[in-house]
């Protein structure tokens, strides 16, 4: 599907999600702005953009713990008089914790980089949007949560309060802006092979004495699908978000977890 012309702004935008989302939309037409902290992965990636083909992109760094930082991107995204199209809005990752009451200043730096610092940059993203529904002009959000959106996991302690948090923000949010044409859903990821992840599950093998592929069979013996989703499946659910099949959709959660969630 060819969106020539539309301009999208998609936050983590140099891991391995984040690299394979900006790849299929460049494919698919889409002018980009990258977000992310290191500029000089930054830089990397959009070089590799340049190798297929994708000419309309331009990177802006931010790290979403600062509100200096947030409130720089969003001054700089509005400068040049953006007009965005969509946002693809990958909150940082957290790394698993079992504890569940962690100390108060712990939660308010989670808060910080996981969630205020996120929302406002998105508040700034929102701002530049010009959607026209009588015209057929329509503004597509995809937040790109994870699995503990929807089911605790007991070693995902703080991110069970956190992405539940991002679910019930998003549907606010599409109530508040469904009028406006501003189109607001979210993805909930379960495992993605990431190269990182790759990389741990080789870790975990070597020191189980096992292969690679034992471990992960091992590890995915609880999904139905029985394998981890890859990157570049979750660009194309990205690439669907965005596109007009979501016309009709505002605040809906699509869960891409091979079937791990066993609530109805």
């Amino acid at each position: 599907m060819s969106e020539n012309g539309k301009a999208v702004l998609v936050t983590g935008a140099t891991g391995g999600i984040g690299s394979a989302v900006c790849a299929r939309l460049a494919r698919a037409g889409y002018s980009l702005i990258l977000a992310a902290r290191d500029t000089g992965k930054l830089q990397a990636n959009c070089a590799r953009l340049e190798g297929l083909g994708c000419h309309s992109y331009r990177w802006i760094s931010v790290d979403m713990s600062s509100d200096a930082s947030v409130a720089s991107f969003s001054h700089e995204l509005a400068a040049d008089g953006t007009v965005l199209d969509g946002v693809v809005l990958m909150p940082p990752q957290m790394r698993p914790t079992p504890d569940c009451q962690p100390p108060a200043d712990t939660w308010r730096q989670l808060f910080q980089s996981n969630f205020i610092g996120p929302l406002e940059l998105l508040k700034g993203a929102i701002s530049t949007m010009q959607p026209d529904p009588s015209r057929g002009r329509r503004a597509k959000i995809v937040i790109i949560s994870a699995i503990t959106s929807v089911q605790a996991l007991g070693n995902y302690a703080t991110s069970n309060v956190l992405r539940c948090a991002w679910l019930a923000q998003a549907k606010t949010l599409s109530f508040a802006m469904g009028e406006r044409g501003i189109h607001i859903n979210t993805l909930s990821l379960g495992g993605t092979l990431t190269p990182d992840y790759a990389a741990s599950i080789g870790d975990r093998a070597t020191k189980a004495g096992m292969t690679f592929a034992e471990r992960l069979a091992e590890e995915t013996s609880n999904i139905p699908l029985r394998k981890y989703g890859s990157p570049e499946e979750v660009a194309l659910a990205v690439e669907v978000l965005l596109s007009p099949f979501s016309d009709h959709m505002t605040g809906v959660n699509l869960l891409h977890d091979g079937g791990f969630t066993r609530a109805y």
